[in-house]
């Protein structure tokens, strides 16, 4: 059987003209068919490399050619297949990192011990204190018998380790030892500083030991940072695997626990289901916070938006396609906004409000320096899975940029969180309502999803607080609703041309105040469905400043986070799963305003 040669090293020594040099060492082990790790720094050269026997002979001649690094001496060990996946060669702050910039090995380091003076000493019951240097997933796999182990998990941990150590220890011997020696290099003049008088090193470390000394005075097997995972005194691989979640290695009864799946988890890193999907929520919901804290748009900043020219104008003018599209907006006002030269073309070109624009092309606006207003930003994830998100929007917070609003969005705050995804919206709520929202991951899964909308097999229920009260406790609203907007981008009842609608409504809870509590269920969903039903009715939703009780528009459309709130919530939702088909169900907790009130406020 052909062997590989294993090879790894180190020297603290200064280097300069780093990228020439890496450039240099990469090239020769490409050349050379070589795989592995070189770390080089100003403070040395740092290596793990396997290859054919001639290779590694070659790359350490031109190792020992770099001045300083002359006498150049690996730990050599054998195996039978290639241990790395590829050839890297880094330029790092330190080539074993530590983070304690007066410690520099090659001004000073402790003292070293040879393997086999050690293991006389230990063979002699010498007094002295063995302390293992490495992290808590190294030392798993076997250490020197009664070693002090420091319990930390990167090496950067080891200042803290050693300042719980025992104060006794300052004055007795102390032997330390890590995989190669690297990192007590680094150790020693720590532990000196820190007034510890008699400090030694393992030179070579524990594989140097095993190549000198066997398995004498040692448990068990040595983490190696290779494909190997382990080897055992002798020097030859172990069965031993690492798990590739949490980097833990696993001996055979440990791979044999169901828990283990190759590649994904192991005893130490699984997780359930529903523990997997509460830590993505979570990370999640962490990101959000990241991205809204301060608020994207709370700083002035010029903003430009785009307008679409559909079909039914093509050929007409710019002032005809902005007021076709936008009638809520006034044509004065439009016409104000091309004198200002807030509209461009495609390229870049002006476009003023005689211009003649065609279907499908896209007009920028330009809008004035400002800052938006501020929105709530609590948004939680219900549930994510590779086909959909399901959050829960606070309010007021829109869903989409338009008006005042850009970047203080939804769409905006999930495009920032999940990049470079952009969840698409199956459906909308309300900038002041608050509840359970739907996003697919792809364009696919969103014309799925919309398609159940359609079909009416996807159930919306609202919680609604009215200002008056029906005289049923069942009852529906089917009056159709303009497709137009009106002022503030308001909706009202239009028989005539209006979009057919029907909304459910059940009574929960008649109050003293003469408001009521009701469960709506919508069976199509025209914007403001719910809240144009109620005014119509003459018993509008509690908090509503555009759909006034005197059957006006009020001057507000987007509500300041101190207001009192809109109290309409979307409460309940169900769907099938664009996937698999099962049925999705999720409801959430009652808002404030929804809980049940004392028997005494209820007539």
């Amino acid at each position: 059987m052909s062997h590989v040669t294993n090879i790894s090293t180190y020297r603290f020594v200064p280097l300069a003209g780093l990228k020439a040099l890496r450039a240099d060492v990469i090239a020769r082990c490409k050349t050379l068919d070589l795989k592995g790790t070189i770390l080089l720094s100003t403070e040395g050269i740092n290596l793990f490399v396997a290859g054919a026997e001639a290779s590694i002979d070659a790359l350490l001649a031109t190792l020992r050619a770099i001045p300083g690094l002359e006498d150049l001496e690996p730990k050599i060990s054998l195996s039978d297949h290639q241990p790395f996946n590829r050839m890297l060669v880094r330029i790092k702050k330190e080539i074993i990192a530590f983070g304690v910039d007066a410690v520099r090995p090659a001004n000073h380091t402790s003292p070293k011990i040879a393997p086999k003076e050690l293991k006389q000493w230990l063979d002699e019951g010498r007094p002295v204190t063995l302390l293992d240097t490495r992290n808590d997933y190294e030392v798993k796999l076997g250490t020197f018998k009664n070693a002090i182990v420091p319990d930390i998990t990167s090496f950067r941990q080891f200042p803290q380790a050693v300042r719980r150590l025992p104060e006794a220890l300052k004055d007795r011997p102390v032997v330390m030892f890590c995989t190669g020696g690297i990192r007590c290099e680094k150790a020693g003049p720590f532990m000196e500083m820190e007034g510890f008088k008699n400090i030694l090193q393992l030179d070579g470390g524990i594989l140097k030991y095993f190549e000198e000394c066997g398995g004498a005075h040692y448990d068990g097997e040595c983490f190696v940072f290779d494909q190997r995972v382990g080897v055992d005194p002798a020097l030859r691989e172990t069965d031993t695997v690492i798990c590739h979640a949490c980097q833990a290695p696993l001996e055979a009864a440990e791979r044999d626990d169901p828990r283990y799946v190759e590649g994904e988890s192991c005893p130490y890193c699984y997780q359930s289901e529903p523990e997997r999907m509460a830590a993505r929520m979570a990370a999640r919901e962490d990101a959000l916070r990241r991205v809204a804290t301060p608020l994207p748009g709370a700083q002035p900043y010029e903003n430009q938006r785009p307008v679409n020219i559909p079909a039914a104008h093509d050929g007409n003018r710019l002032i005809e396609a902005l007021t076709g599209i936008f009638p809520q907006i006034p044509r004065d006002e439009w016409l104000a906004r091309c004198a200002a030269g807030r509209f461009t073309g495609q390229n870049g070109e002006p476009r003023g409000a005689d211009d003649r624009v065609r279907a499908g092309e896209r007009i920028l606006q330009s809008f004035p320096e400002a800052a938006e207003p501020a929105v709530a930003t609590a948004i939680r994830v219900l549930h994510e899975d590779e086909a959909l998100l399901v959050l829960h929007k606070p309010a007021p917070l829109p869903m989409h940029p338009g008006g005042r609003f850009n970047r203080n969005t939804l769409q905006y705050l999930l495009n920032q969180a999940w990049a470079p995804e952009c969840p698409r919206p199956v459906h909308r709520l309300d900038a002041n309502t608050t509840g359970i929202v739907l996003f697919a991951r792809t364009r696919r899964f969103c014309q799925i999803l919309q398609r159940q909308f359609l079909a009416g097999t996807i159930e919306k229920h609202y919680l609604v607080k009215t200002t008056g009260q029906p005289a049923e406790d069942h009852f529906i609203a089917d009056a159709a609703i303009s497709a137009t907007p009106g002022a503030l981008g308001s909706r009202a009842i239009d028989e005539t041309d209006g979009q057919p609608c029907r909304t459910e409504f059940r009574v929960i809870a008649r109050h003293a105040d003469g408001g009521a509590l009701l469960e709506a269920r919508l069976v199509s969903g025209r914007t403001n469905q719910i809240r144009v039903h109620l005014w119509r009715l003459g018993m509008p939703v509690a908090g509503d400043q555009t759909y006034l009780p005197d059957q006006r528009i009020g001057d507000i459309q987007t509500l300041d986070p101190s207001a009192e709130p809109l109290q309409l919530h979307s409460w309940r939702l169900a769907f099938d799963h664009p996937l698999d088909r099962r049925r999705m169900e999720f409801q959430t907790p009652l808002p404030v305003w929804a809980l049940p009130r004392p028997v005494a406020d209820v007539p």
